[in-house]
């Protein structure tokens, strides 16, 4: 699938670091370095616009790895990038340790997946079907 992308940064367009790979990972285009306190969060651009085909959508999720090894994380994961949205792609990430985390241009901040989506039709009824689960909610499978 073909998506148009303007790159208003100095920093390579999106790739997949592999053949297997299922999210690009996606860079900070900054001035100046921002650093991250614990439990702050910030909003990072990207310099990247882009246009989705209509039926699409763009997740923004964390590096697993900046969150292992840092506590640095995507604060509303994943975050949506709908198809009519033509402004810059920015992360909010949060810093989740207990020590100052400093961003710099150009470092690998998340990781963006484009995926398809569905659109439903509400049909509102009186009672729902019944399952084996029914009601059980978080939890009601126990713990093993």
């Amino acid at each position: 699938m073909k998506v148009e992308i303007v790159n208003k940064s100095h920093h390579p367009l999106p790739s997949y670091a592999t053949p297997l790979s299922a999210g690009m990972d996606i860079r900070a285009n900054l001035a100046e370095a921002v650093t991250l306190n614990p439990l702050e969060r910030k909003l990072i651009p990207t310099g990247l616009y882009i246009s989705l085909p209509e039926g699409y959508e763009a997740q923004m999720r964390p590096r697993s790895g900046m969150a292992l090894k840092h506590g640095i994380s995507v604060l509303n994961t994943p975050g949506t990038v709908d198809a009519d949205y033509r402004g810059e792609l920015c992360v909010i990430l949060i810093n989740l340790s207990s020590q100052p985390y400093t961003v710099n241009d150009g470092d690998r901040i998340c990781q963006m997946i484009v995926t398809a989506h569905s659109r439903v039709t509400w049909e509102a009824v009186e009672t729902l079907d019944l399952t084996e689960r029914g009601a059980g909610g978080f939890g009601h499978s126990g713990y093993r």
